[in-house]
């Protein structure tokens, strides 16, 4: 297929023989925000106890009796602590005559610290269970929760997301599935040749997929015939399938929508449509398409295609949609090179992401380099990433939950992971994410090999941590206090 200056664009990811890994079931027509269990943003957190250890205790005969302990303790922070019992390991419970907020207890237990006879003191904290969603094929998704996932659990104890965060996914579009199209809030078809196409016109209001199915010879001279991908709709369902409705998988964000914005379609898709979508998708101008009266503040695009640089039509593009605050996240590509030799994952204003397997290591697939960021779970022949799909293999069917493998299934856990953390500070913006992300990026798993010119980036993506930053909490840390 040829139609002028056409940039090859493929999608980052591996499919399993295009077959479903969970047994298709039966969709629910439940709401989306049925049974929500937490609110968007964790409520303020109080300590009305300490834990407090003293050294060498029962080994020294003129250790002080206890009413004399607790009035040194009392005078010494100025506050009356009563004692509520001792606890196994030698360490004693003591309670504060009010609640504090965290912050205050950490002053007051550092202050107690610093006595000689403490050992420790630290304040008696509250947890809480990790928030897990009622979706039955959750337990699959490894990738949210096992020690080399994202942390999801403890993430959405923080928050759930929220409904005026929106992320465009940049892809082939989506199929109506029922476990994701209430998320969706519009779209565009932005594929301007309708060969490509395969929906019979050229750009149009209806972002919906139809496949993208190819007959051998149909891209190129002796191009591999190959069934639809339905890759949009698994990489929206990653973001933002509808969650704890009892049915299917669980997304990212519970509560974030999704704009569908359709640029890739038969032999993939041409830089100039993908450029329109990206200004378009948050906010801003394209002559001939009516504006986007949802813009994202989230960009996921799971898309790529060989380039010694990023063109310079995509990287203006990128840089206008940073600068009215939105987060560009691209896959790091498939093949195993330097993503430096790929673009949108060359391009400077975006954060590329690289893909790990369920041991916590690069997936053999996976492209890697210093321009990669950060990477998240991108599965491998053996354990997959779970999302919403569909049974058609070259029209749509019926839909179902498939595994695919890929960057282009680890950049949407990026995605939705930024865009929890616009629910906890709205103003973050392409730097402070990246940043963030970075700083709180997990280790990667025992034996990986992403070191020196084969790095994978700063980590694997830690939702809970990022969302905590991003809200602005600190790390833990005892500081030398006097209280009066």
């Amino acid at each position: 297929m040829r139609s002028g200056r056409v940039i090859q664009v493929w999608l980052m990811c591996v499919l399993l023989g295009g077959v479903a890994l969970a047994v298709p079931r039966a969709a629910s027509s439940q709401a989306e925000d049925a049974a929500p269990v937490v609110s968007s943003v964790m409520e303020p957190m109080l300590v009305d106890q300490l834990i407090v250890k003293y050294r060498d205790e029962g080994k020294n005969e003129a250790f002080a009796p206890l009413s004399e302990q607790l009035e040194r303790l009392s005078a010494h922070i100025g506050l009356a602590v009563e004692y509520v019992r001792p606890m196994g390991g030698g360490a004693h419970v003591l309670r504060l005559p009010s609640s504090l907020p965290v912050k205050e207890a950490e002053r007051i237990a550092a202050h107690l610290s610093a006595l000689p006879e403490i050992e420790y003191a630290e304040p008696d904290y509250v947890l809480h269970p990790a928030l897990v969603p009622n979706d039955p094929n959750y337990g699959d998704q490894w990738h949210y929760f096992e020690p080399h996932g994202i942390n999801l659990p403890q993430a959405w104890d923080v928050t759930i997301g929220i409904t005026s965060v929106v992320v465009a996914v940049i892809d082939t579009g989506h199929r109506p599935h029922p476990d994701l199209a209430s998320r969706i809030v519009g779209g565009y078809d932005f594929i301007s040749i309708p060969s490509r196409a395969g929906d019979g016109d050229g750009r149009d209001s209806d972002p919906t997929d139809p496949g993208d199915w190819v007959s051998a010879g149909e891209c190129y001279a002796d191009s591999p015939a190959r069934n639809s991908s339905w890759h949009g709709t698994h990489v929206a369902g990653t973001i933002g399938a509808v969650t704890n409705n009892g049915t299917g998988v669980a997304g990212v964000t519970w509560r974030g929508r999704l704009l569908s914005v359709r640029v890739l379609g038969k032999c993939g898709g041409s830089l100039a449509d993908i450029v329109d979508g990206i200004y378009w998708s948050a906010g801003l101008s394209v002559p001939g398409v009516p504006m986007n009266t949802n813009p994202a503040r989230v960009l996921n695009l799971s898309l790529g295609g060989p380039s010694p640089s990023c063109s310079t039509s995509l990287q203006a593009a990128i840089s206008a949609v940073n600068a009215v605050g939105a987060v560009v996240v691209v896959a790091a590509g498939n093949s195993s090179q330097p993503a430096s030799d790929f673009q949108p994952a060359n391009c400077a204003g975006v954060i590329t992401v690289g893909a790990t397997n369920r041991n916590g290591v690069r997936a053999s697939y996976s492209n890697y380099g210093a321009a990669v960021d950060i990477s998240a779970p991108g599965g491998d022949l053996l354990d997959a990433v779970l999302s919403t799909g569909n049974a058609g293999s070259t029209a749509p069917g019926a839909d179902n939950y498939q595994g695919k493998i890929g960057t282009s299934m680890a950049a949407p856990h990026v995605a939705g992971t930024v865009a929890l953390m616009l629910s906890v500070k709205p103003s973050l913006n392409y730097a402070l994410a990246e940043q963030l992300l970075r700083a709180t990026a997990k280790p990667f798993g025992s034996g990986h090999s992403c070191t020196g010119s084969t790095t994978c980036g700063a980590g694997i993506v830690d939702a809970h941590a990022a969302v905590l930053a991003a809200q602005g909490f600190a790390p833990r840390s005892f500081l030398p206090v006097v209280l009066h």
